[in-house]
Formats: structure tokens, sequence, C-alpha cells
């Protein structure tokens, strides 16, 4: 296995970040709602990790600033453009696997 640096595993961890970010975006059809039932994270889980990230390094991020990031604009626009009611089957699946801190 190919050693790495660490320059390189920060580079190359924020290049997935970066492809990860790019392909939600994309995928804006996939609801928050069904990522969590399927991953047990959404958009708004990773907005928050980053967050927390920029936090612990001194930097004080809001929670719009960086779901903005993220999203790739404003939330409520996200919201507006893409986002659909889920179903009450969806909703069921949500809270019985819901995180502690969702």
């Amino acid at each position: 296995m190919t050693e790495l640096n660490d320059q390189q595993k920060r580079d190359f961890e924020a290049a997935a970040f970066r492809r990860l970010v790019e392909h939600l975006r994309e995928r804006s059809d996939v609801q928050n709602i069904e990522l969590m039932n399927l991953a047990g994270f959404c958009r708004n889980c990773l907005s928050n990790w980053y967050r927390e990230a920029a936090n612990a390094e001194g930097v004080d991020l809001s929670k719009d600033q960086s779901r903005e990031i993220v999203y790739g604009m404003p939330y409520a626009d996200w919201q507006a453009l893409h986002q659909t009611e889920a179903s009450d089957a969806k909703k069921a699946e949500f809270e019985a696997r819901r995180p502690k801190d969702h």
C-alpha cells in the first residue's frame, strides 16, 4: 500500500469532500430523509460537521453559513427548489432510526 504523508491525506480528503458535496448538489432529487434512512447522514449532517470543524479551529461559522457551503445556496432557497414532502412511510422509518442528535 502506498504511504501517504499528512499533506497528501489532507489534500485527498478535501478532494473527496468536494466531490461528495458536488455529487449531493447534482442529486437534488435525493431528499435528506432518504439519505438519513439509508446512510444515517444527510446534507445537514455534513454541514454540521463542517461547522464543528471550523468552530474547533476558532472560526466562527454559523449554521446558515455552513449549510450554504454544502447546499451551494441558502438553505431556504434549496428547500423551495428541491425539497418535497416526505411520505408517512419515510417519516416513520426516520423516527424509528432517528439518531439522538436529530
